[in-house]
Order: C-alpha cells, then sequence, then structure tokens
C-alpha cells in the first residue's frame, strides 16, 4: 500500500474551523474510496512559516473583526475556546492516520524517508491565496520531496490579489503538480494556460461524501427542543437579527456558535462555541433551519438537507455564490432579510442530483490524479 501525505490548512488554525478540518477527513475518506486497498491518505502535520508563531489558545493576534468590541466578547468566550481547542486536537489525533512528528520547512524533506511517503495531495481550502499565506513551499509543493510526485484537489486561490512579480513565482511554483483540481473556476482558464498538466474545477472534499459517512462521526441529538442553529464566522448584527426574528414566530430555541459571549444572557438561547466536529455536524443534523455566513456552514446545511439561509461575508462571496449556482439555490444569498421574499423552497431531490453528477465527476479526477502522483 502506497501512503499519500496531504497538506493542507487545519491542525493549525488558531480559530475554530470546522470546515478545515471536515474538507480534511473527508479527503481522507474519498481517497480510501476510490482507491481501496492502494493508497492509505496520512494527514500530514504542517505548519507553514506563516501560522509559526500563532498561538491557537491565544487567539487575539489574528482577529478578523480588530474593534475592542469584538476583542472584549473573544477574552469573555476564552473558556469555551480552550475547550474547543482540546476536541479539535483529539479530532486530529483520533480521527486519522497522521504523521508522526511536526512538519516545517526546516525538516520537511525528511518527511519520505521518514514517514514512507510516496507522494502528496495539496488540498483543499484556500491553500493557493497569495492574501493568506502568501505562497507558501508545502502548500505549492516546493519542498524538493514533493516535486513532480503532487497533485491538489479542490485548492483554492479566493480572490487572489497577485502582482506581476508574484505571477512569476507563481507560474514556477505551478510547474511542481502533476495534474490540478481547482475548487473555484476563477483561475482554471489561468492554470491550464500556464501547465502542461491535466487542469479540472471539481468540487470541495466535503461534498465528495454522503451525510450517512458523516453519520458515523456525528455526535447524538445533543439540544431536545427544536432549534435554529446559528453559526457565525464573522459577527453580521443584520444575520443575528433576522435569526432572532426566524426563530421567535417559530417558537424555537436559537443555539449559537460565535464569539459573540454577551448573547449567553439572552432568554432561549445556547452558546456553543466550544463545540467539537462531532457536535458541529449534530447541530447542523438536527436543526429546524441553519443560518450562516460561512462556505462550509452552508454544504452541511444543504448535506443534511436542512431549511438555511447564507449572508454574505467579505472575501466568500466568491465561493457562497458559485456554491449556490451549483445548487440551483443562487437566490438563497442574503444581505439583509427583505431580500427572503424573493427566495424559492428547496427541492432537495433536485439539489443532491446536481451534487451527484458533479460528485461522480471529481472523484474520477481525484483517482486520475492519484495514480499519478505514486
Amino acid at each position: 500500500m502506497k501512503r499519500i501525505g496531504t497538506v493542507s490548512y487545519n491542525i493549525y488554525c488558531n480559530f475554530t474551523n470546522y470546515g478545515s478540518a471536515l474538507q480534511t477527513w473527508a479527503l481522507h475518506q474519498a481517497i480510501k474510496k476510490v482507491t481501496g486497498d492502494m493508497i492509505e491518505p496520512v494527514l500530514v502535520d504542517y505548519c507553514p512559516e506563516v501560522l509559526a508563531d500563532k498561538d491557537p489558545l491565544n487567539p487575539f493576534a489574528n482577529m478578523w473583526d480588530k474593534d475592542e468590541e469584538s476583542r472584549r466578547m473573544c477574552e469573555l468566550t476564552m473558556p469555551a475556546i480552550r475547550e474547543n481547542y482540546y476536541k479539535f486536537d483529539r479530532f486530529y489525533h483520533e480521527r486519522f492516520t497522521r504523521t508522526s512528528k511536526k512538519y516545517t520547512a526546516q525538516n520537511f524533506n525528511e518527511i519520505c524517508k521518514d514517514e514512507d511517503i510516496s507522494g502528496f495531495v495539496c488540498g483543499s481550502d484556500t491553500i493557493f491565496c497569495p492574501d493568506e499565506f502568501g505562497i507558501d513551499d508545502g502548500y505549492y509543493a516546493n519542498y524538493e520531496c514533493m516535486k513532480k510526485s503532487s497533485v491538489a484537489y479542490a485548492a483554492s486561490f479566493g480572490d487572489p490579489h497577485f502582482t506581476d512579480e508574484t505571477y512569476k513565482v507563481l507560474n514556477d511554483r505551478l510547474q511542481n503538480f502533476n495534474a490540478f483540481g481547482i475548487r473555484e473556476k476563477l483561475m482554471v482558464p489561468y492554470v491550464t494556460k500556464h501547465t502542461n498538466v491535466p487542469v479540472k474545477k471539481v468540487v470541495d472534499p466535503t461534498l465528495l461524501l454522503l451525510s450517512s459517512d458523516y453519520d458515523k462521526i456525528a455526535k447524538e441529538r445533543l439540544e431536545q427542543d427544536k432549534y435554529l442553529l446559528l453559526y457565525a464566522r464573522r459577527y453580521n448584527p443584520k444575520m443575528e437579527a433576522y435569526a432572532e426574528r426566524i426563530a421567535a414566530e417559530n417558537g424555537w430555541k436559537i443555539v449559537e456558535i460565535s464569539l459573540r459571549a454577551t448573547n449567553a444572557e439572552k432568554p432561549n438561547r445556547r452558546m456553543f462555541y466550544e463545540a467539537g466536529v462531532e457536535e458541529f455536524l449534530s447541530l447542523v443534523k438536527y436543526a429546524e433551519c441553519v443560518i450562516t455566513n460561512s462556505f462550509h456552514g452552508m454544504i452541511f446545511a444543504v448535506q443534511y438537507c436542512r431549511p438555511f439561509y447564507v449572508f454574505s461575508r467579505e472575501q466568500c462571496d466568491t465561493k457562497i455564490t458559485e456554491l449556490l449556482d451549483l445548487f440551483g439555490l443562487s437566490d438563497h444569498m442574503l444581505v439583509t432579510e427583505a431580500e427572503k421574499k424573493n427566495m424559492s423552497e428547496i427541492n432537495y431531490e433536485e439539489v443532491h442530483s446536481r451534487i451527484e453528477e458533479a460528485r461522480k465527476e471529481s472523484l474520477e479526477f481525484l483517482n486520475t490524479e492519484l495514480t499519478s502522483c505514486v
């Protein structure tokens, strides 16, 4: 059996990120499905240089919201952040075959010998985004041991801002790969033009699996009352007000995952920032409705056929709108609650038929990619 290392943004996230954890887990399960006993995926414990000085238990230096109120909320939520961190740490240790040690720029070239790894899959998530990570050697397969034994699956450029100089570096790094699966269509023509290997737009790894696959790790129902799940990756007062109105109209409780510690004082509300990955899946599965500004929050609402509304979020609108287009649900993205009157009902049979077609093509491409890097 060949061992393939997966390199992505996950273990060293400094804030709760269910999407980064679940896209990694889903990719591993998908690799096992398409290759059987031929390939064993191995989670590379990789810390890129840009995250080397970040402490997940001291997140203040890298917050999205820089205002004093948001900082105060984060300080009040620190006990939950710590609990959440240890749950994620267990997830990465217990749910994966993982490298025996941590790898950085200083020792990465030892990995093939130390871990018996034959090739690499870089992705998913925004590992190709220069605004987030620069052009990282691990994410762009630029360590000597990775060159020409690596593929990218569902790698994303985000909404990139390249300069003439960084385009030159990008063009050089693209030559390290045997094939590219790109998550969003924006950069597919560029990568195709500047390489001579297969390039295809593919779906996020979390869509390569079915809800029944996630049920294998999801917790049992955690909240017995009917509830609306509010999952905020960034505070949006319009989204919160909308969630409160929908919950009140239907007599639902609100279960909230966010950093708004003061919301714990509100009636008929449960703050659940400490939710681990398995708990997150359960919270989505049993919700009466999901309201979120998270790309992966939206995906799991669709996986579990939940009514949902997704709000606009800076730097995420491209990937959200593109995926809503795949689902045939472009009218489910909100900026203000007034837009709800134009929203169609969700025909999940049709939505999942669309996903199944894209899933089949992406799995076939992933299988082809893997044979090129081992």
